[in-house]
């Protein structure tokens, strides 16, 4: 099920893979490494609606060229049906896959924590709406935290509550949120990534932005 805003996304991404080029961008400014030797790399994986502008936001407040802890990112699909293995972005769209557009992130936890960037997922959209995110509607615009090990499970369950208590509950709102392990995870078409950062132009969802 495609509403209005799909179609005209999907037609924009039409002329993105027929070639139509936007001017050379530096990408490898968004790719870093680790800084320290005693520790190794940890992913988290979110989802907030249209991964465009998920992506975009944590690269914006932290960049990997400013060593902040974000080390690198990718844009694809997570949490559907097992049955619905490497689907397309046209399969995600229909609503029969199950999937959610999401966003991996590779850190550096000596520099940013988990909790942090839970935290941060949480300021950069609405969590309250279920299956959409403002005219973003379906399930693949759900709001999730795919964790990735038993302590990411437990920091993200105890940064929700904080979040909730701090700023929802007084406003008679309720996190929807879903917290579950994380499953397979298949990377988006190539004209995905780093979508807003070689189309700065393109489509943004209005709720990506931070909300305190």
């Amino acid at each position: 099920m495609l509403g209005r805003l799909n179609s005209v996304r999907t037609a924009l991404l039409g002329l993105m893979s027929s070639g139509v080029s936007k001017g050379p961008v530096d990408l490898s400014q968004y790719r870093s490494a680790m800084t320290s030797t005693s520790q190794k790399p940890e992913i988290a994986t979110f989802a907030a609606g249209c991964f465009w502008g998920v992506e975009h936001i944590f690269l914006k407040h932290y960049p990997p060229s400013e060593n902040k802890g974000i080390l690198k990112t990718s844009v694809g699909y997570t949490g559907g049906k097992a049955t619905s293995a490497d689907p397309s972005y046209r399969e995600v769209c229909a609503g029969t896959t199950d999937h959610a557009e999401a966003v991996r992130i590779e850190f550096d936890p000596s520099i940013v924590s988990y909790a942090q960037l839970v935290e941060f997922f949480y300021r950069t959209h609405d969590p309250t709406t279920i299956n959409r995110q403002g005219p973003d509607v379906g399930s693949q615009y759900r709001s999730a935290i795919f964790t990735h090990s038993q302590e990411q499970q437990s920091v993200a369950e105890h940064v929700t509550k904080q979040v909730q208590d701090a700023h929802f509950t007084l406003k008679g709102q309720l996190i929807a949120t879903e917290i579950q392990e994380a499953g397979p995870w298949y990377d988006a078409e190539d004209y995905h990534q780093l979508y807003l950062i070689k189309n700065p132009s393109g489509y943004q969802c209005p709720t990506h932005y931070l909300h305190w």
